[in-house]
């Protein structure tokens, strides 16, 4: 989906830290991180289902063997939130249902009509939803932080996308304009859908502003926004 940001420390000439090492903004115990778990939770439980239905358009098996090992990566992953829930005694299916709404609205909104579109969303889509929840790891602490980042890590599986569209984009005008649109959609769409997320969900959205990086959430989507045109380039999109 998309590779975990660094944090490099600040060292001096002699490669000790300069700065006072920062404690994290939120506790294991706010409520927030259930919340930010059965949101995650739900992600994985839809994405596995949009994986093994746009298989079946692909064009030939190959394609279908790799969108089904993402969908299988996917499900891997709901486990990992499943049983970080079940340890803070929380039930998975009620807590992640309050989010049904808002994420299949989103995957209504963006539902591909092509391979190429799948595979764009696939690459661009998934990972825009990856820069958001990374971003709240950052803030979080590190056994929060870890699982969030391992339901998130790169598996190498989306790689091919990149050769396939791009195979496609370079031989075609055409279908570049269109997959450039699509993608530009795709952003709008995911901002659109986590503001609505961010406004029905208090908890959730004190876990967010806990973080002071966060607090300027105009900065946050400019960020987004920056690392989709870099995406966008890497498909040959832009």
């Amino acid at each position: 989906m998309t590779s975990t940001p660094s944090a490099a420390a600040s060292t001096g000439s002699t490669g000790a830290s300069t700065e006072p090492s920062k404690a994290p903004a939120a506790t294991a115990e706010h409520p927030g991180v259930i919340e930010l778990f059965a949101l995650l939770a739900y992600g994985e439980v839809a994405a596995f289902y949009r994986l093994t239905d746009e298989a079946r358009m692909a064009p030939n098996l190959r394609g279908r063997i790799n969108m089904a090992s993402m969908a299988a990566a996917e499900m891997n992953h709901y486990e990992v939130l499943r049983d970080a829930l079940e340890r803070r005694g929380v039930d998975v299916v009620p807590a992640m249902t309050r989010y049904a709404s808002a994420l299949e609205n989103y995957h209504r909104l963006t539902t591909p009509s092509t391979w190429l579109e799948a595979l764009v969303k696939t690459y661009v889509g998934d990972a825009l939803a990856a820069d958001f929840y990374l971003e709240i790891a950052g803030s979080m602490p590190g056994e929060v932080g870890d699982v969030i980042r391992s339901v998130l890590s790169e598996t190498g599986h989306s790689q091919f996308v990149v050769g396939e569209v791009r195979a496609a984009v370079t031989a075609s005008d055409r279908q570049r304009h269109r997959l450039a649109l699509w993608s530009r959609r795709l952003l709008g769409e995911a901002i659109t859908q986590a503001q609505y997320v961010l406004a029905d969900h208090d908890e959730l959205v004190d876990l967010v502003m806990s973080e002071g990086g966060l607090s300027q959430m105009t900065d946050f989507f400019d960020k987004l926004q920056n690392t989709h045109q870099a995406r966008m380039r890497e498909l040959g999109l832009a």
